[in-house]
């Protein structure tokens, strides 16, 4: 037996490395005030399709709950998620597990009160890859089932992280976005660009990406904020099919490459916050076209790593995030 005499002695935590300016103050949030074991009851007040297109690929909705007389009413934030737990149990006879959305709804809510809130829910349907039966998403099909005045049972809000900072008009605003990621971009974008004190007079650049055109979400509506809000970019990303802006296929960090002369400038003030929310791998890919983009001082105000592995992005992978690839706190990651 080792004594604590005889026990090598632990190594002191390096210090935290100096945080680059622009450092935001996010707004403070309330969290949890419903839980699993004491939810409450929403009832559904709209849902409907928000691609472009009937012809997308997916299914996907826009549902909005009303959730007056409850705790999360007036009392979530842009950006935070709520909790749905489906009806029914498990094959082994247990309730479902509750599963987290991103709320698309300011913080004002859909109605201008706080009492309604919107998601964005893709439907999941695949196989089961040992037997090849179909799979369907429990609580993504139950809430795209639901109609109109029917209860869902809820909790939230989570999160403190993936919001807007406490003084918006401090700092301009990159995002990028896939698939339903872009639920709470649009909750950030209608608190920046539509709140009841006035557009936000801070710079803001989305850049939505989806395998095909029919598969973007709310583009009407991102186009149209786009057109009313000068301080607005609205940029997309197609993976599978050539844009005519380019005539070429692009991913979400391919715009970086394509408008480089809007980007560098933006990225070079110390204003600028990035945020990521989609698919997980995205990131790595973000953060390939800020190396492209930035030279080493830059780069160091969103990512922090060995000089000689920032200086190879060849050998980047995403297991190196966040410990050799390090987001500093002007990178807001939100991946699944």
């Amino acid at each position: 037996m080792t004594t604590q005499s005889e026990q090598a002695p632990r190594p002191r935590r390096a210090p935290p490395e100096p945080q680059p300016e622009g450092v935001p103050e996010l707004c403070d949030v309330e969290q949890h005030l419903l839980t699993p074991a004491a939810p409450a009851i929403g009832r559904v007040v709209e849902s409907r399709v928000c691609t472009k297109s009937s012809k997308a690929a997916g299914f996907v909705r826009h549902i909005a709950i009303d959730i007056s007389g409850t705790d999360l009413a007036g009392r979530f934030r842009a950006g935070q998620s709520f909790g749905v737990i489906p009806p029914g149990l498990t094959d082994k006879g247990k309730s479902h597990k509750l599963r987290l959305y991103s709320i698309a709804s300011p913080t004002r809510g859909e109605d201008g009160q706080g009492h309604v809130l919107a998601t964005t829910v893709k439907r999941t349907i695949d196989e089961h890859w040992d037997d090849h039966t179909l799979l369907l998403g429990v609580a993504s099909n139950f809430l795209c089932d639901l109609q109109i005045g029917d209860e869902v049972t809820i909790t939230g809000p989570a999160g403190k992280r993936f919001v807007l900072p406490k003084d918006p008009a401090l700092h301009d605003y990159i995002f990028f976005a896939t698939g339903t990621g872009i639920a709470p971009f649009r909750s950030m974008l209608l608190e920046l660009l539509e709140g009841p004190d006035g557009p936000c007079p801070s710079g803001v650049t989305l850049v939505m990406g989806a395998p095909y055109a029919t598969d973007l979400l709310y583009h009407d509506e991102l186009t149209a904020l786009s057109e009313k809000h000068p301080n607005f970019t609205y940029l997309t990303a197609i993976s599978r099919e050539r844009q005519d802006d380019v005539d070429r296929r692009l991913y979400v960090q391919g715009r970086l490459e394509t408008h480089t002369e809007h980007f560098q400038p933006v990225l070079s003030s110390e204003r600028t916050l990035v945020y990521v929310c989609g698919i997980a791998g995205m990131e790595l890919g973000v953060f390939k076209g800020l190396a492209a983009l930035l030279d080493p001082e830059g780069l160091a105000q969103y990512l922090r790593g060995e000089p000689e592995l920032l200086a190879d992005t060849s050998a980047w992978e995403r297991k190196m995030i966040p410990r050799a690839l390090r987001p500093t706190k002007r990178v807001m990651l939100e991946v699944y």
